[in-house]
């Protein structure tokens, strides 16, 4: 049996009902599939199956086929754990990474601030050593994803109380059950639902930290650049998917005659081609400091163009939404009107398009940098 029908068997066998999101990241765990071809230190592994990249691409892109749930574990999975194994130590590795590919840890992100968004040198979440080996944070983050499930959470916090910029930051590590200590509160979206929430730390332990005290600013940079990885080529097949609905909703409302939706649907496809044909051949590419600058553009912008186009084919029905109003959900959202609404937000969230630009005009360019 190759390995893509593996993969296919698997899923097919293992989605016949819909699993609770923190079961489902257990099994997953147990059959071996979280972190596939993580290295580990003398021909070892930490805790998962070995996989090619070529193997790797093949599970990520059939998962998403499946239509299995979104992963609860994506951040530990693909953030945390390609980070550590950079930057942390062997402890650091053996301690945490087992766990996550077991699917039995799930950890959110804490980077952006309400005054330091896309731009993470204005970090003001300040850390403070606790006598105790540790760290006594306090802050606020915002937009962190899953922080309400997370059982733990990677800080980019400034440790030395003097400096100003990317200087003096941290990247550490702690455990989001600290009662008292950390607050999760949600943001309710455009969309009525709230994937995001603001995070208020007060004197929480952090227990550790990831590359060094003050080495937090090459570390968190270093997490974006492996940010946008295999995931991208998943996420690409989900927008094939989205891409096939809006064209199915077009032809059913008879929108697909307009030669104006033709064409901006035609175009879509072809800068869908394209996004992952740059994917593929950047895949790995961690020495090039523009690629994640790059594929961040192209798909932040596509998915917005495509929410527009599903509006577009919706017409005046997809202005309103089903009665009866109610205080309780004031309004429910169909697919096109859900991907209309939230991909407004893509432009910004994950570094925003200026952002990107800067570091392309910088990084790769040599351009002079932006006046501060």
């Amino acid at each position: 049996m190759d390995f893509r029908t593996e993969v296919r068997t698997w899923l097919a066998d293992h989605l016949t009902d819909a699993p609770h999101p923190r079961a489902w990241e257990r099994e997953l765990g147990k059959a071996g599939w979280i972190g596939l071809g993580w290295p580990g230190a003398d021909g070892e592994t930490y805790g998962n199956r070995r996989a090619t990249l070529d193997e790797q691409v093949v599970w990520a892109e059939e998962y998403a086929r499946s239509g299995a749930p979104a992963r609860m574990g994506h951040i530990g999975e693909n953030l945390l754990a390609p980070t550590l194994i950079v930057y942390g130590t062997e402890e650091q590795k053996r301690r945490h990474l087992p766990a996550v590919a077991r699917g039995e840890t799930l950890w959110c992100q804490g980077y952006s601030e309400p005054g330091a968004g896309s731009d993470l040198a204005g970090v003001r979440t300040a850390a403070v050593p606790d006598g105790a080996g540790g760290y006594a944070v306090t802050g606020q983050k915002i937009w962190t994803s899953l922080a309400r499930d997370a059982d733990r959470c990677f800080v980019l916090a400034r440790t030395d109380p003097a400096s100003t910029g990317h200087r003096g930051l941290s990247f550490l590590l702690m455990e989001m059950d600290q009662p008292g200590r950390i607050e999760v509160r949600p943001i309710r979206q455009l969309t009525g639902t709230s994937e995001f929430n603001e995070v208020f730390f007060d004197g929480a332990r952090a227990a550790e930290a990831v590359g060094g005290e003050g080495d937090g600013w090459r570390v968190a940079m270093g997490l974006l650049a492996l940010e946008r990885g295999v995931s991208t080529l998943a996420q690409q097949v989900g927008f094939a998917a989205e891409l096939d609905r809006v064209v199915a909703a077009a032809e059913a409302s008879g929108a697909a005659g307009d030669p104006v939706v033709r064409a901006r649907i035609v175009a879509l496809w072809a800068e869908l081609d394209t996004m992952r044909r740059h994917a593929l051949r950047t895949l790995g590419a961690t020495g090039d400091p523009g690629a994640p600058s790059v594929a961040k553009l192209l798909w932040g912008g596509w998915h917005q163009r495509l929410g527009e186009v599903a509006a577009a084919v919706a017409g005046e029905a997809g202005a309103v939404g089903p009665a009866p109003w109610s205080e309780a959900r004031p309004y429910e959202l169909d697919a096109a009107q859900h991907l209309f609404l939230f991909s407004r937000a893509d432009t910004v969230y994950g570094g925003s398009d200026e952002i990107q630009r800067n570091i392309i005009a910088e990084r790769v360019l040599g351009l002079p940098r932006e006046p501060r």
